[in-house]
């Protein structure tokens, strides 16, 4: 168990309280034992204990991220990701099924509950299948899944388009009390759309795809959703018709969350340039205008969810012309520092962003993570919001590099990171 310790002199991040304010907290055993303005250098915790001077940098929850795709169950890509979450807060993470091989079977799920933590060291949690084989065909079995371990149910980048299957995927997941994620798009409205469809598509000569795809499929989505009464979370949303969507569905009382990809908040259809393929994404990258609606989204509370979309590719996979190279990015190690973006440019204050990031997606998965209160598994990180550093492929702890962010300065980057009460990651160590 962890030796008692007095962290002081700390910027507290509340994100239930939404406070922002200086203080400290006490651990032991694992647990936080006491925290809040009243702990100083001077606190008498009773016994002996080892006293940190936080410098005023920010102590909050650790991140909890709801979307991240690994490519296997082995222990060497448990301990990467594990490590590449670390580097970059994340104290908790729920894994998607699509690996190899497909997180569908019972014994699956039982196997990664059963070790991922002693492997990857954070707190490692699975979704299982929603369909068999990921295919949309028909429906996995969720009661028997979610017995074993599950948390919840998605296809990952994967859509169910049959509105039957789904109006019943909702309905046995409501009788089971659990959650389905799904991605949103339509596929033959997408076609073979790379990226977002407007006149800058046009002037690369790239095929595009419309917002529409997106949204018309939400739209089934949020209906089914209020019909059944079913607990649905829309994984990414990334354009202004969705947001509306979201908010209509939550003003007629529906049990929906949305959540968005830091690349579509941080991130538009410019950024991609001359055909850079980091940037091949899923949503794709939209217009600002579409981008400054995430952020308000976020603002305002409508939007719950920040998410990396950590996407690990390989190498070869990206290195082919734009329309022809893998989707995804990775994002755990900048998930962060490229979200205090919001924090130094967009008007988002702190104890908003660290509740998309951490309490919201906590809730919404049912783990007692995401927040620091007595009792509570200190888990926690320490983050310089003013450190800039530049992103280097080379620098990454992830085996794979794709990140959209690559030569680009984030401002604000995680110091130490704490699970159990015991420090896991240390910014130059």
């Amino acid at each position: 168990m962890s030796k008692h310790k007095i962290f002081y002199n700390a910027r507290l991040i509340d994100p239930v309280e939404m406070t922002d304010s200086t203080g400290g907290i006490y651990i032991g055993d694992g647990k936080v034992l006491d925290i809040g303005n009243h702990i100083t250098r001077d606190y008498d915790a009773k016994i002996a204990v080892e006293y940190i001077d936080v410098k005023g940098k920010i102590l909050a929850p650790g991140l909890v991220d709801m979307r991240v795709f690994m490519n296997g169950v082995g222990n060497q890509t448990l301990k990467n990701t594990g490590a590449s979450a670390a580097a970059g807060g994340v104290t908790s993470l729920m894994s998607m099924p699509n690996s190899e091989p497909i997180i569908e079977d019972i014994a699956l799920v039982e196997y990664i509950n059963g070790r991922s933590k002693t492997v990857s060291g954070i707190n490692l949690y699975t979704s299982a299948a929603l369909t068999q084989g990921l295919e949309g065909k028909q429906m996995a079995e969720i009661g028997l899944l979610k017995k074993a371990g599950a948390i919840a149910f998605t296809d990952g980048r994967k859509s169910v388009q049959n509105s039957m299957l789904f109006k019943r995927l909702l309905e046995y997941a409501k009788s089971h009390d659990a959650l389905i994620i799904h991605d949103v798009e339509d596929e033959d409205l997408a076609g073979d759309g790379v990226m977002n469809e407007g006149l800058f598509a046009s002037r690369l000569g790239l095929p595009s795809k419309p917002k529409i795809a997106e949204t018309i499929l939400l739209e089934r989505d949020l209906a089914l959703a209020s019909l059944t009464k079913a607990k649905y979370h829309v994984s990414q949303i990334s354009c202004v018709e969705s947001l509306n969507a979201v908010k209509r569905a939550k003003n007629e009382n529906a049990p929906i969350t949305a959540g968005v990809s830091i690349n579509n908040l941080t991130l538009n259809e410019f950024d991609i340039g001359e055909y850079r393929s980091f940037l091949r994404l899923e949503p794709p990258l939209r217009s600002e205008d579409d981008r400054m609606a995430m952020v308000e989204g976020i603002k305002n509370g409508d939007i719950d969810v920040i998410v990396s979309s950590h996407d690990p590719q390989d190498p070869d996979g990206k290195r082919h012309p734009f329309a022809d190279a893998a989707v995804g990015a990775v994002g755990l190690e900048t998930l962060l520092s490229a979200a205090l973006r919001l924090y130094h440019s967009e008007g988002v204050d702190l104890p908003t962003l660290w509740r998309a990031l951490s309490y919201n997606p906590a809730q919404i998965l049912g783990l007692d993570v995401g927040h620091l209160k007595t009792g509570s598994p200190a888990d926690f990180i320490i983050v310089d919001a003013e450190h800039s550093w530049k992103v280097e492929r080379t620098e990454l702890k992830s085996q794979s590099t794709n990140t959209p962010f690559e030569n680009r300065i984030l401002q604000g980057k995680v110091l130490a990171t704490y699970i159990d009460g015991r420090k896991i990651f240390e910014l130059g160590n």
